[in-house]
């Protein structure tokens, strides 16, 4: 009795959700057009990054290599967005990462995701409104802090922020307002403000390229111990001085293109929020593919000019890292370009804080609606057909934490939620692609059930030089094992290669030999499945070079998921004991594919009871 009840709870945990094929029927507008979508991808990605992390990153990590970094960060996010926009196609749902392992590895990965998606879009909008504010502020010379400070201080350290913040918790409730906020308005005015604002921001940018490129000097590219000395020389005041390292266009070494890099990737997340408007695109299946790769290249090209113009303006070394772009053109002597930057900065932040909290009531709504979350979450406005009870929650949370807390610690957290789901979407990506077509032909259908009956049991044949050329579910079974295999070697790969770096670059023979191991498993067990039937179910689009470009995503993800302090995993950790004392507590029981198990074995029971009644009837006869 214990083995089965132990055996129903685990089938529970991975029990997969199941979708008719195409579009179907949403309660949401179907509004949003190819551009909408870009323009919402663009606006969420290309935010405060581009005026602040292009400064932090080439002053103390990667000099003028800077251009670089991006390169790499762009090419391993777009390994995430590929993957992305296979499922884009493949599953036109609301939804995003939480849909797609719903579908393709079970419930229990479904709810993790969705809930680390929660966290990173909560966190995300209270700390954009929180620097939106910060940017204002600044703009009227930092009289609202300055006030703040001196009549509401919060005196708790490292737990709350220095001064509660009306106006970051005002913005934040302005756009979830049941009336007037325009998310609660409906997707098409949302994203009519998102074109608007994305558009200034890019003119903004393009102005900051091209006067970049008129007033740089590429002698800023070339820089010696000679001109860091004359700088310092020039000036009285040396403290925000950075180090100069080797010169030249690569001053901190290949080393400080990878750390670069790994800081650059996350001025790439945000794309995801296109893959969540599944349910109100007007053409899903070809406007999110579209719209992501579109839009990843619009903000490769953004950050990479913005980035080449800074460092040919002003010697890296003496970049503002709080405001790089004004103090670039107070550099160079174009000083009111100054307030140029002002507004493309709250043109950017504007898009970016809509772009966090578009998807967020839309993962909401989604896992609501499958009975994971508190049902009420699910209701949909009948004028607007948003999912306005899940916003105006989700905006009061981050509203109220945009209020008190400073939030740096908690961006890690960010970081964590999405690199989970960017390594599960390529995941599900992978297992689908060899698993039996759901609809087939008849002699196909034939065919498979030949090729079944041949080879029903696993052979050393069948996994290296497999017959058939239509997947079977013994093949889909081998491949969802390996994928299953790799992402574990992949974690210890990952995790051989952060915390014991000294003695691999020293040359010890046991962690050498370890990671020597670990690679040929890798290397054997991706030929395991690349030798493995693939679906040829026709999609607008699908990734290319499969499995090598998702398991070249998943190892990237899981890499920068391990730069992560302990104190990050901590509270990562608390997050999720409060997900999974929600999802044991109510969503386990109220899930809907609960409902419908429950229902077919009502009628399973209803069937044999009258059975039972008519073989009593005819007894009694």
């Amino acid at each position: 009795m214990l083995w089965r009840a132990l055996r129903r709870f685990g089938q529970k945990l991975v029990r997969r959700r199941t979708l008719e094929p195409g579009m179907a029927e949403t309660r949401l507008a179907r509004c949003l057009s190819t551009l909408d979508l870009v323009a919402l991808g663009v606006g969420s990605t290309l935010g405060a990054g581009v005026y602040v992390l292009a400064g932090e990153v080439a002053k103390d990590k990667a000099g003028p290599s800077i251009v670089i970094c991006f390169l790499v960060a762009a090419l391993s996010s777009v390994l995430a967005g590929l993957c992305y926009a296979e499922f884009g196609a493949r599953v036109p749902r609301s939804g995003s990462a939480y849909l797609y392992s719903y579908v393709t590895v079970g419930e229990l990965w479904a709810f993790t995701t969705g809930w680390n998606l929660i966290l990173s879009y909560v966190i995300g909008t209270a700390s954009v409104a929180r620097a939106w504010s910060s940017a204002f502020d600044n703009l009227i010379g930092n009289h609202i802090s300055q006030t703040l400070k001196g009549t509401i201080s919060l005196h708790v350290p490292q737990v709350l922020a220095e001064y509660p913040d009306f106006f970051a918790m005002g913005l934040v409730l302005l756009l979830t307002g049941e009336t007037r906020g325009l998310l609660a308005l409906g997707a098409s005015e949302s994203a009519l403000v998102t074109k608007v604002f994305t558009g200034v921001n890019l003119l903004v940018l393009g102005f900051i390229i091209i006067s970049g490129f008129i007033k740089g000097d590429l002698h800023n590219w070339k820089l010696t111990e000679e001109d860091y000395k004359l700088a310092m020389a020039g000036l009285n005041d040396t403290s925000s001085f950075g180090l100069l390292g080797s010169g030249g266009f690569v001053p901190f070494g290949f080393q400080g293109i990878l750390r670069g890099a790994a800081t650059c990737f996350y001025a790439f997340v945000g794309f995801d929020c296109i893959a969540t408007t599944g349910e109100e695109a007007k053409n899903p299946q070809r406007a999110i593919p579209l719209g992501i790769v579109i839009s990843l290249f619009v903000c490769f090209l953004a950050y990479f000019g913005v980035s080449s113009a800074l460092t040919l303006m002003m010697p890296y070394y003496q970049l503002q890292p709080e405001s790089p772009l004004p103090e670039a053109f107070l550099y160079s002597g174009w000083s009111p370009a100054r307030y140029v930057v002002a507004v493309g900065s709250l043109c950017a932040l504007s898009t970016s804080l809509l772009g966090s909290m578009f998807p967020m009531p839309r993962v909401i709504y989604a896992m609501a609606e499958d009975g994971l979350l508190f049902h009420v979450l699910a209701r949909v406005h009948t004028g607007t057909h948003t999912p306005i009870i899940a916003t105006v929650v989700s905006g009061i949370i981050a509203a109220f934490m945009a209020f008190l807390f400073e939030l740096t610690d908690l961006v890690d957290l960010m970081s964590i939620g999405t690199l989970l789901a960017y390594s599960l979407v390529s995941i599900c990506v992978l297992i689908l692609r060899y698993q039996p077509q759901k609809e087939m032909k008849i002699e196909e259908e034939v065919e498979l059930q030949e090729k079944i009956s041949e080879a029903g049991k696993l052979t050393l044949q069948g996994l290296f030089c497999p017959l058939n050329s239509i997947p079977t579910p013994l093949s889909g079974q081998v491949v969802y094992v390996c994928a299953s295999l790799l992402a574990l070697l992949l974690t210890v790969l990952c995790l051989v290669l952060t915390q014991w770096q000294i003695p691999l670059a020293s040359g010890d023979p046991v962690w050498i030999t370890v990671v020597v191991l670990l690679l040929m498993l890798i290397t054997g067990i991706t030929w395991v499945i690349w030798r493995q039937p693939q679906s040829s179910t026709p999609l607008h689009f699908k990734v290319p070079a499969v499995p090598l470009l998702p398991l070249m995503s998943i190892f990237v993800n899981i890499y920068l998921m391990m730069q992560m302090t302990a104190g990050t995993w901590a509270r990562f950790g608390v997050w999720m004991l409060i997900g999974f004392f929600i999802y044991f507590g109510y969503g386990i029981q109220h899930s809907q594919e609960e409902v419908k198990s429950g229902q077919l074995s009502s009628k399973s029971r209803a069937k044999n009871i009258e059975l039972d009644l008519s073989n009593l009837c005819a007894h009694s006869i």
